[in-house]
């Protein structure tokens, strides 16, 4: 290969000689009219001189742009990449070695997904400056004793995602300044007990997703973080995990039935702690002595109800995760333990969205507090909010009853209060409203009872009669609640709402606005997705403004699921652009779902446009039900129409062939027997051995059969009837 100053000299001279080819012409026709060649010689020298200096200081960036991509890194392994000296970036190489030929001073190596199926001392001789080493997501299945040993600098360490079924007592010998190693996602079953004796200045261990059943003792004085999620490791205790500094400790999913009070105690550093996915039937209650927790987990545990007792030392938790613990309802008293709390988790609870719950979306939004899953964290009761997502309910919809102030005694009410619609049995007996100066002991008289108060305590009853209080929360959408002389609830329900409970809303019909002065409208957008014409098993989605709006995209994916039923999996259709309207079919009858658009090919979630669907309940028909479908009716109409049309020809014809046939057997009517003297006649000619050469009298009927001789059979003898004088157009036939 040539050196860069010849590039330049070969250059500069090609340039020289095959460019100005004209001027070497005229400068060789001057050279000989002077009369010499050496003169010649030394003007084409001079030309390139000149044009060498001219050029110098563009040829740098020439060769920049004219000479391959690595050709300075000559030590860059093949199909890697090395953006920069100290750096090499091999992935999906698809070999199954180590590459050859690294540079001794590369620190970085990423060597996930290629296909690497085993380690050897040797491939790494010579990487003595190597701190960090990627190797995941390759087919390892065994590590050699002190395979990594000449790796003497090395710091992180990531063998995640392959098929590693045990440690050995040397795998990490004489890595003594390793700070993270990652083993998660293998199919670790053993850990010889002396594997990371060494391993002093380790902050982080990762071994989650494997197959432990046992776990050797970690004497780790540094490190900061241990998980060990999804392995099966039901008794850890003190003597397992010996890290007093400890920040982070993840138990998710390892068989958990008890928390060990003496391990957690041991932790005083502890920020981070997850137990979810366990078996913990009670809220642990060596977490009431952990204050400085940061981040908590306590999802998927049949755990019940939380106390408020049980959380009331967590005032320091910034993020909480109470998800699929069966809750109905949360306690107010909440809103004050956790004045730092920024995320909290509450998915997949059967929340009951009634009164007691409706401080829930105020305080998150008071507190700015994010909640985690939100479109999984929904009401489950009363029906009218079943489906709904709890954080965008209003206070309203949670059925909370009017605020009335009622001020009550011992012995009278000074409230006073409205006449009441329906009255107790007479054996109760309410006081009249009485004014602020009336005296206390007046007589009492019988008046209806005022339907106001929340329980019979607020009004005055004979000494005899046992007193009954309302549950509180009972009633809803403003309900007033009373107990009758048997103790059962009743509820009277407001204007509008009906139901045992008034759980039912009967929206009126507008009516139409008083006269307003008037005032300046906004008009909202419409969004961009809608839904209309929902049946019980299918939604129709408009798209005509989410296609307006975005006249680049070449289609849509529509993303969609059921937020009412267990399975919430999402479905995912995929539509060209030219479909303004999509009808969404085999979905569950009264069910509420989550439709999302977006740009066909964009990454998840961007520009993604939500909305939210019911489709109606299933209804049975009974036998007189009506078709209520316009498509079913337009088709049966023109069908029943054809029928009746098909009915009435084949009668007309069958009335038309009767009436031909009786016309055509008018002639064959033998109703009238023969005259006695016309057989006389036919016996004697008989006897006479002589037969009539013709019989003019005879009458012809319609033939019977026609042959092809046009002869007629017919009737030798027919009578006269005077009741039918037609006579036979035919020609009578002869012997």
């Amino acid at each position: 290969m040539l050196a860069p100053d010849r590039w330049i000299n070969v250059g500069l001279t090609g340039c020289c000689v095959f460019s100005n080819s004209r001027r070497k012409a005229e400068g060789a026709k001057w050279s000989w009219r002077r009369g010499g060649s050496i003169f010649r010689l030394s003007m084409e020298k001079e030309r390139v001189s000149t044009m060498k200096i001219l050029l110098t200081p563009v040829m740098p960036f020439l060769l920049l742009l004219i000479l391959p991509d690595g050709i300075f890194s000559s030590s860059c392994p093949k199909d890697c990449s090395c953006s920069t000296p100290e750096s090499i970036l091999c992935f999906q190489r698809r070999s199954s070695s180590i590459p050859r030929g690294v540079d001794p001073s590369t620190k970085s190596i990423y060597l996930f997904a290629n296909g690497i199926e085993g380690l050897t001392a040797e491939d790494f001789d010579g990487l003595e400056n190597l701190e960090m080493l990627d190797l995941s997501q390759n087919k390892l299945t065994h590590l050699p004793d002190r395979v990594f040993e000449p790796l003497t600098s090395l710091r992180n360490l990531d063998l995640s995602s392959n098929q590693i079924t045990h440690i050995s007592e040397e795998c990490f010998h004489s890595m003594t300044l390793l700070e993270r190693l990652y083993l998660y996602s293998n199919h670790i079953k053993t850990i010889h007990p002396a594997a990371f004796n060494g391993l002093e200045h380790l902050l982080e261990l990762k071994l989650q997703g494997n197959q432990l059943t046992s776990l050797p003792a970690l004497s780790m004085p540094r490190l900061l973080l241990l998980d060990l999620r999804f392995n099966v490791l039901p008794n850890l205790g003190p003597s397992d995990i010996q890290t007093p500094n400890l920040e982070a400790l993840k138990l998710g999913g390892v068989g958990l039935t008890s928390l060990n009070k003496e391990l957690i105690g041991s932790l005083k550093n502890l920020h981070e702690l997850d137990i979810s996915g366990n078996q913990l039937e009670s809220f642990p209650s060596v977490l009431k002595e952990t204050p400085g927790l940061l981040h908590l987990s306590l999802a998927g545990n049949p755990m019940g109800p939380l106390r408020v007792q049980d959380l009331q030392n967590l005032g320091e938790l910034y993020e909480l995760d109470i998800s699929s613990l069966s809750l109905q309802g949360l306690p107010e008293e909440l809103s004050q333990l956790f004045p730092n709390l920024r995320k909290l988790t509450a998915a997949e609870n059967p929340f009951n969205c009634l009164c007691n719950l409706a401080w829930f979306p105020r305080w998150l939004r008071a507190q700015s507090i994010t909640l985690e899953r939100t479109e999984e964290t929904r009401c489950h009761f009363p029906p009218i909010n079943a489906g709904k997502v709890l954080e965008r309910l209003e206070h309203r919809d949670f059925g909370c009853p009017t605020t009335t102030t009622v001020t009550t005694s011992t012995v009278r009410t000074t409230t006073t209060l409205p006449v009441a619609v329906t009255t107790f049995p007479t054996t109760t007996r309410a006081d009249p409203a009485p004014r602020a100066s009336d005296n206390p002991t007046d007589q009492e008289i019988d008046l209806p009872l005022p339907p106001v108060p929340a329980s019979p305590s607020s009004s005055s009853m004979d000494q005899g009669v046992e007193q009954h209080f309302c549950p509180s929360h009972t009633c809803l959408n403003g309900g007033t609640c009373r107990l009758d002389q048997h103790g059962q609830v009743e509820c009277t329900c407001p204007h509008g709402t009906v139901g045992m409970y008034c759980e039912v809303q009967n929206y009126p019909p507008p009516s139409p606005p008083d006269a307003e002065p008037p005032m300046g409208t906004v008009t909202a957008d419409p969004p961009d997705i809608s839904s209309h014409q929902a049946t019980a098993t299918s939604i129709l989605l408009d798209l005509h403004r989410y296609i307006e709006m975005r006249p680049y995209i070449r289609g849509i994916r529509l993303t969609y699921r059921n937020l009412s039923g267990p399975d919430r999996r999402p479905i995912q259709l995929s539509l060209p652009a030219s479909f303004p309207e999509y009808r969404l079919r085999g979905l569950n009858p009264n069910s509420t779902y989550t439709v999302c658009a977006s740009p066909l090919g964009a990454p998840s979630g961007v520009d993604s446009v939500c909305t939210e669907a019911h489709t109606a309940p299933e209804t049975t028909r009974g036998p007189d039900a009506q078709f209520e479908d316009p498509k079913l009716t337009t088709m049966l109409v023109p069908a029943i129409a054809i029928l009746l049309l098909l009915v009435l020809i084949a009668v007309v014809v069958g009335v038309v062939c009767y009436l031909r046939r009786k016309r055509a057997k008018g002639h064959l009517d033998l109703e009238c027997e023969p005259s006695q003297l016309e057989l006389d006649g036919v016996k004697g000619g008989l006897d006479n051995g002589a037969l009539p050469q013709k019989q003019p009298q005879l009458m012809l009927p319609e033939p019977a059969v026609q042959n092809s001789n046009l002869e007629y059979e017919v009737l030798l003898l027919q009578d006269h009837c005077t009741s039918n004088n037609n006579t036979s157009s035919h020609k009578p036939s002869y012997f």
